[in-house]
């Protein structure tokens, strides 16, 4: 299997025996491999100042087909983790020094695109359906999501709670979050998400999870995450970025949409649940009164 480093080693190669324009390219790609993993066609051709076809012709120089099949094999190593946060931090105020920041911000919303338009496009809705009708059904359903995946498992603990009873945020307070499942059975479902590079905590949690005959819902970004193997209802949802953390756009997305399943298969009587909270709230003063703050 072809490496990033075996193709740097091609491209070192090539700078010293390729025309003008090929070397010119190399050694650009060589001062700046991370570029590749994150950069269009357009946007890398327009930092190496060469025309796109140019990385077309140096990837079938170098050994491969096409140029997505060269940038593949970088962005992989992203997925991967083999550019570690410290490194794209360090890419970041890379940017900033040479007064980049346009680009990044193309490059955060081609990402941000992507990630939307490849979770769209590979889940099919009948399984979001299966898992809000297993949601609806279950005595309790527990979300769980650690560091920036924790404030997506709050939000939808939050709405759904408007509607059903029995959704819980995991892990709750400074416990652990295998803790909050300790009376959790067959009845149960849990909702779990971890993002490579995958947190020990959710791991074992699912795994308790399992052996008590919870019914488990997985969210991840490939089929290889430890929480995938024997869950019920599987996602995968593409969370690639420009910057150092975990992009949550498509997350956040997908979780809207599980809650919309959710409302539309809870029945008719979730619409009286959220009309008497919200009534609720009003009459508790915690709106503001509109009529007011505009007079």
């Amino acid at each position: 299997m072809t490496t990033s480093t075996d193709i740097l080693n091609r491209l070192q190669a090539l700078r010293l025996d390729t025309t003008p324009e090929l070397a010119k390219l190399s050694g650009y790609l060589l001062d700046h491999p991370t570029e590749i993993g994150i950069s269009s066609i357009r946007q890398l051709a327009a930092k190496a100042d060469v025309k796109p076809n140019t990385l077309v012709r140096l990837s079938r120089a170098v050994g491969l087909e096409s140029y997505e099949s060269f940038r593949e094999i970088f962005r992989n190593d992203i997925r991967q983790g083999r550019e570690t946060y410290p490194d794209r931090a360090r890419w970041l105020q890379g940017i900033s020094r040479r007064g980049e920041l346009g680009q990044l911000y193309a490059a955060s919303a081609e990402a941000s695109i992507d990630n939307l338009e490849g979770f769209y496009a590979s889940t099919d809705h009948d399984a979001i359906a299966a898992a809000a009708a297993a949601i609806v059904a279950a005595r309790r359903t527990f979300v769980l999501g650690v560091g920036v995946t924790n404030p997506v498992a709050q939000n939808f603990a939050y709405l759904a709670g408007m509607a059903i009873d029995g959704v819980r945020a995991l892990p709750n307070g400074g416990t652990l979050p295998v803790d909050g499942l300790a009376r959790a059975d067959e009845r149960d479902v849990l909702i779990a998400m971890t993002f490579h590079p995958y947190r020990r905590e959710v791991v074992e949690a699912v795994t308790a999870a399992r052996a008590q005959g919870v019914r488990v819902i997985a969210v991840s970004d490939s089929l290889g995450s430890p929480i995938m193997a024997d869950a019920q209802n599987r996602f995968l949802v593409p969370t690639e970025t420009p910057q150092f953390f975990t992009s949550t756009v498509a997350l956040t997305a997908f979780f809207e949409v599980l809650i919309a399943f959710v409302i539309a298969e809870a029945g008719e009587e979730v619409v009286i649940s959220i009309e008497a909270f919200h009534n609720r709230r009003h009459a508790l003063g915690i709106y503001v009164d509109e009529a007011r703050s505009n007079g």
